[in-house]
């Protein structure tokens, strides 16, 4: 076993995974697993920078998180980031940054690498060799991936929940209009996908990020977020819709009330939960299984198999 530390630096979130890895079959043991919300990406799809208030929200996580690896003495430590990094003209003193507190660069990827991560660490552990298609809702984009065993295909388009929010629907609750708005991006990007990712193949839907496993939440009717309740379950394309209904129309308020949803997803989820629902009225889906393992559990993976 490898003692690897893992960060997934995204729009809305950053974490990290602390994890002994078994770099031949990919078996974790968690030893910390934690996530903060610092809104890496506002602001980002409007002025093509981040806001210097962002950095350091995500600076405060990064200090934090280099004691906990310090503390367990990882091997490994890989930095990924992705959506918001990636587009953002001044990323240089974002790299800068995290150099200085965590002693490594952080790899800003691609979405298709991205969409690599998620794939390995969604399906790895499922059994079965069946076609898959692996969908990872973020802030600021969302991955597509279409494999068995390993990827086949995969594309990564700008419609995560903080960019459609920010663009279409900053108040709640979201207007027809808005709604409509946020649908028809979703609809010309999954246009996109199918262009060069076969979605509408894949026997199984796997769902992974917080705005899948929220959704499941709800449907599961869980009064806090319980991890282990969430990951592999299997919800159905009825309360999906359902969910995203109530979820659009309701009032900010409302939705700081529901115990599952993290107070930094309260303004976004609407987006989020939408797009899950267009992806599964695309591809004629019945159910989506919800993953807790996802890009973060790839980037571990990853990091093992390289300190091998």
């Amino acid at each position: 076993m490898t003692r690897v530390a893992a960060v997934d630096c995204g729009t809305n979130s950053i974490r990290l995974l602390v994890a002994d890895v078994d770099p031949v079959t990919g078996r974790l043991v968690d030893l910390d697993r934690r996530m903060t919300i610092v809104r890496l990406g506002q602001g980002v799809d409007r002025t093509g920078r981040l806001a210097p208030e962002a950095l350091e929200r995500t600076f405060a996580a990064c200090r934090e998180y280099a004691a906990v690896i310090k503390e367990h003495g990882a091997e490994k430590v890989r930095f990924v980031a992705t959506s918001a990094s990636r587009d953002a003209e001044n990323r240089d003193a974002f790299t800068r940054g995290v150099l200085d507190i965590l002693g490594v660069e952080p790899e800003v990827i691609t979405g298709e690498q991205e969409a690599e991560f998620s794939f390995t660490g969604a399906t790895r552990e499922l059994p079965g060799h069946e076609e898959r298609l692996v969908v990872d809702i973020g802030g600021g984009s969302t991955e597509f991936v279409v494999g068995h065993r390993q990827v086949e295909a995969a594309r990564s388009v700008d419609i995560g929940c903080v960019r459609l929010t920010e663009r279409h629907a900053p108040d709640s609750p979201a207007t027809p209009e808005q709604i409509a708005a946020i649908t028809a991006d979703i609809d010309a990007a999954l246009d996109l996908v199918e262009e060069t990712v076969p979605i509408r193949e894949a026997r199984t839907l796997v769902g992974l990020a917080g705005s899948v496993t929220t959704v499941a939440g709800i449907a599961l009717g869980l009064d806090t977020y319980v991890s282990s309740a969430i990951h592999h379950s299997r919800i159905s394309f009825e309360d999906v819709e359902r969910i995203t209904g109530e979820l659009l129309h309701s009032t900010h308020d409302e939705r700081a009330a529901i115990g599952v949803l993290h107070p930094g997803r309260v303004d976004v989820i609407g987006a989020g939960a939408l797009v899950l629902l267009q992806i599964m009225k695309r591809i004629g889906v019945r159910e989506v299984v919800v993953s807790e393992h996802d890009i973060l559990d790839g980037i571990a993976i990853k990091a093992a198999e390289g300190a091998a």
